[in-house]
């Protein structure tokens, strides 16, 4: 199917299938196996420096990625993007969070450094994309504000406004950066993020002067577990719509759980993430509203699922992801009919002309 008129896929993001065993422990055996059930690209997660890719060479060496994606080529397959998502959420993170967060980042780092250390990771991982030739950096945004989602005690005035504010501060270089290498980072909005909503989303592109180079990472699966509604979503933000994750999930209140879980793990939760298929997400809606919306990236499975092993579920996604692309018509179903217009054809049409 041509890039230029669809969506392109089925593609995979690696990072859930990393395990200490074959073929899973390198990159050439991921990409092995990922071509064997019908994936056509990967992501990578750029946190898994060495093993998956080397972020720092990649970063200053052209010669480097030339000789990494001839190893997924020899595969078939393309790098579809490399995703920051754990550096970006180290970009923010609520003292209260700090110690659950720590395998995320170095010992002993303090907010200052975090940010620091985040900064740089981020800065290299677009380097290294802009190197491989990719378009955009999935990633979070981090959660200074998160604590507040739920406004009880009361918030102070001024508070959600102030950590927006620096949350701006904190990511506009990176943006600039993003902008000068022709890249876009891509927030995925997820719950536990400053960024999780429509809302959310339009008070950070407010304070960041709607950078061009702020874009989205769809994954309609956070939506519905929050009750938005993910399709009118696309309508809203469509063209800042620069990834796609296709991840299902579903919301089955009763009279003990809802929205907020109740503490349970996620198979005892009314709102979990599935394989695809499995939950209730409209991904014929979801495909066709991207499609009209001029998306043409890529569609990258993202497995997380809390019934389905990750072997099936990676085995159904291609095949899933496969059949709901769409080859965009550049004609109109009724051209047949049409015939010749101008103005003065239209003009006694109307009967505005004798």
């Amino acid at each position: 199917m041509s890039a230029a008129n669809s969506i392109q896929g089925p593609a995979i993001f690696l990072a859930q299938f990393v395990r200490p065993r074959p073929p899973f422990d390198t990159l050439d055996g991921l990409c092995h196996w990922a071509a064997g059930l019908g994936y056509r690209g990967v992501q990578v997660p750029a946190w898994e420096s060495p093993r998956l890719i080397d972020l720092a060479r990649a970063a200053e060496s052209p010669a480097y990625c030339d000789d990494w994606r001839a190893l997924l080529e020899s595969h078939g397959l393309v790098v579809t993007e490399l995703n920051a998502a754990l550096a970006g959420q180290i970009m923010g993170i609520h003292p209260a969070y700090a110690a659950a967060f720590q395998p995320f980042y170095p010992v002993g780092l303090d907010d200052r450094a975090r940010v620091e250390w985040a900064t740089a990771q981020l800065t290299l991982t677009l380097r290294a994309a802009a190197n491989l030739g990719t378009k955009c950096v999935p990633t979070l945004s981090g959660g200074l504000a998160w604590p507040f989602a739920y406004p009880w005690p009361q918030r102070p005035a001024g508070l959600v406004d102030e950590a927006f504010r620096e949350l701006a501060r904190r990511w506009r270089p990176l943006l600039d950066l993003a902008r000068d290498l022709g890249l876009t980072l891509g927030f995925e909005l997820h719950p536990g993020s400053d960024l999780f909503d429509g809302h959310t989303w339009e008070r950070f592109l407010a304070e960041v002067g709607d950078h061009p180079a702020a874009g989205l990472n769809y994954d309609p699966s956070h939506f519905l577990l929050q009750q938005l509604d993910y399709l009118e979503f696309i309508r809203l933000y469509g063209p800042r719509i620069r990834g796609f994750h296709v991840k299902d999930a579903e919301f089955r209140p009763d009279g003990r759980g809802g929205v907020y879980g109740g503490y349970e793990g996620w198979v005892g939760r009314a709102g979990r993430f599935r394989s695809l298929g499995d939950g209730q997400v409209d991904f014929k809606r979801v495909f066709t509203l991207l499609t009209e919306a001029g998306y043409r990236s890529w569609a990258v499975l993202e497995w997380e699922c809390a019934v389905k092993s990750p072997d099936q579920g990676a085995r159904e996604g291609a095949p899933f992801i496969a059949r709901h692309l769409i080859e965009a018509t550049s004609v109109a179903f009724d051209d047949f009919a049409g015939g010749h217009s101008d103005d003065a054809l239209s003009r006694r049409l109307l009967g505005l002309d004798p």
